[in-house]
């Protein structure tokens, strides 16, 4: 079978790296060169890049230090954050960067997807959606960095991203960002279950085994992942990493 796409998630703020737990508390990693030359060193297939605050803070791309970025890296890279229109995807895909991420902007202007995907291609985008469990059941969608609740499902918002246009949705679990507590399961089953493009499941990764789980029973076409590739382990330091792909072509954990 086809090896698994397991997908390096680096956070930004400001030019430094960093690795947050539920979106808050970020850590510094590093200096995103650095860790991407590791990256490259390891053969890593693609990665992902989310600036974490420039839609809180209301501002562009860092687009000089992403040309950087591109530029050292052997690999395609996604990147969200900040982008609030098409002539800014646009500039973004003239630098290299190969597929945009959008979240925020789309609860201002759900268009945009249209717009991109028109434009581009619905491979160049992939919709982000970010998601946390309500106290006594049911599930609440938050944009900027957590820091805005939406009135909205997530699996009607997913299907609204869909027919607007996306190629894949990455789907965050606020509640398992950086705890090692592994995938929320029944969230990507629920929303795999629902809609048709491929699913990116992000936040918990624990270990090898739960990467396993999650593409072969939740439904998940790929796997995001920040704390194991930038951790030695849990409450462990700082370790840029990768895991041995070819342990990944799978045998059924069940």
């Amino acid at each position: 079978m086809l090896r698994p796409r397991v997908i390096p998630c680096l956070l930004l703020d400001g030019k430094s790296l960093v690795k947050t737990t539920q979106f808050a508390h970020p850590d510094y990693i590093g200096d995103p060169v650095n860790t991407i030359r590791i990256f490259n060193e390891l053969e890593v297939d693609e990665l992902m890049l989310l600036d974490i605050s420039a839609s809180k803070e209301e501002r562009s791309p860092q687009i000089d230090l992403l040309k950087t970025l591109v530029d050292e890296c052997f690999m395609p890279i996604s990147y969200g954050g900040g982008i609030q229109d098409l002539d800014t995807a646009r500039e973004l895909f003239s630098i290299g960067i190969e597929k945009v991420v959008i979240n925020s902007h789309t609860f201002d202007d759900p268009s945009i997807i249209n717009s991109i995907s028109d434009s581009f291609g619905s491979q160049s985008v992939i919709g982000s959606i970010d998601v946390k469990n309500k106290s006594f059941g049911g599930r609440k969608v938050y944009s900027q960095s957590g820091s805005k609740e939406h009135n909205v499902d997530p699996v009607e918002w997913a299907k609204e991203l869909e027919r607007r246009g996306v190629g894949e949705l990455l789907i965050t679990s606020i509640d398992r960002e950086g705890t090692w507590e592994g995938f929320d399961h029944e969230l990507i089953n629920d929303l795999s279950s629902e809609v048709s493009v491929p699913i990116i499941a992000h936040g918990g990764a624990s270990d090898v085994s739960d990467i396993r789980k999650v593409i072969h029973q939740s439904g998940a076409s790929a796997a995001a992942v920040g704390s194991m590739v930038v951790y030695q382990k849990q409450d462990k330091g700082v370790l840029v990493n990768f895991p041995d792909i070819d342990d990944l072509r799978f045998k059924d954990p069940s």
